[in-house]
């Protein structure tokens, strides 16, 4: 039992506090509208204990910037045992949202609406566009029969240049920050940007490329994982541009490739290479990006680092 001067039984009470004045005080934190559509990640390639643990820490990342978001993860080939397909994910989430209406109703709760708008936003775990991912996406949605918008990839972005710049450094293949010129012995003065989905991703890639040679003031060029010879042509342009130490950066998540297939293009551009983007802070922030926009929704604005 407390009283207004504290509580009775000596334990401390957090107490509110209160907010300061003035238009510089901070923004109250954003949280999600009752009964928000649900954020459905989803994720490609072959289902995984290791793709599991990434999604989770994706979505988890989502959920630690909106509280009361709603989040799942639907895989595009699951087996609905261990690995719930993105159809049954959406399915199941109309029936909760129809068997809560339900519920209020036979509560006699008052100025009750009947659900409206869609179920759940489908977000695509990709950095970049693949059409022939995308389209199972699409295929999945309609499957399901269950009203859901679906958002574009991730990138390109600021944030996803800021990640391929950390994943070079924790490899050894960049400086962590270049404006304290730390000596890396093994840094590369030729980035490859490695990604999926033809030239289209080549493309987008690019765009994300030219944040990162600013941030490394080394030359950076995209090329196609899944296009024979893209990776050799690009390391040639390279090396004929002055480069001699080269490396590989993985514009991909990483469950929507073989990861042998990336030992295979190092192998064949002859240089090392970083890991995938993976659970990298920004992936599960650009998610919940794409979902707040969807909804319209005012976030804080995802921004990348500064370049250094």
């Amino acid at each position: 039992m407390s009283s207004p001067t504290g509580p009775a039984s000596g334990l401390p009470v957090r107490m509110p506090r209160p907010r300061q004045p003035g238009r510089h005080r901070r923004p109250e934190p954003l949280v999600a509208p009752e009964d928000a559509p649900a954020l459905v990640l989803a994720v490609p390639g072959t289902p995984s204990a290791a793709t599991r643990g990434l999604a989770e820490e994706v979505v988890s990342i989502a959920r630690s910037e909106l509280p009361g978001l709603d989040a799942r993860i639907g895989y595009l080939d699951g087996d609905d045992a261990e690995f719930p397909t993105l159809q049954s994910v959406l399915a199941r989430a109309a029936e909760e949202r129809a068997a809560r209406y339900e519920q209020a109703v036979a509560a006699g709760a008052e100025g009750v609406k009947a659900p409206d708008g869609p179920v759940a936003v489908v977000v695509p775990l990709l950095a970049g566009p693949d059409s022939a991912l995308l389209r199972q996406v699409r295929q999945a949605v309609m499957e399901s029969r269950v009203a859901a918008d679906l958002t574009d990839v991730l990138g390109p972005h600021p944030l996803l240049a800021e990640a391929l710049h950390v994943r070079l450094s924790e490899a050894g293949l960049a400086r962590a920050d270049r404006a304290r010129l730390f000596t890396v012995a093994t840094a590369a003065d030729g980035i490859i940007l490695a990604s999926v989905g033809g030239e289209e991703a080549v493309q987008a890639a690019g765009i994300t490329g030219m944040l990162l040679a600013a941030r490394l003031a080394v030359p950076v060029m995209a090329a196609a994982l899944d296009q024979e010879g893209s990776i050799s042509s690009v390391a040639e342009q390279l090396r004929g541009s002055g480069s001699q130490q080269l490396a590989l950066a993985p514009y991909l998540i990483g469950p929507e490739i073989d990861g042998g297939l990336l030992t295979a293009a190092a192998e064949e551009a002859g240089c090392a290479t970083a890991e995938p983007l993976g659970p990298y802070p920004a992936i599960g922030k650009l998610a919940l990006a794409k979902y707040t926009t969807a909804l319209g929704i005012a976030p804080q604005q995802a921004q990348g680092a500064p370049v250094r």
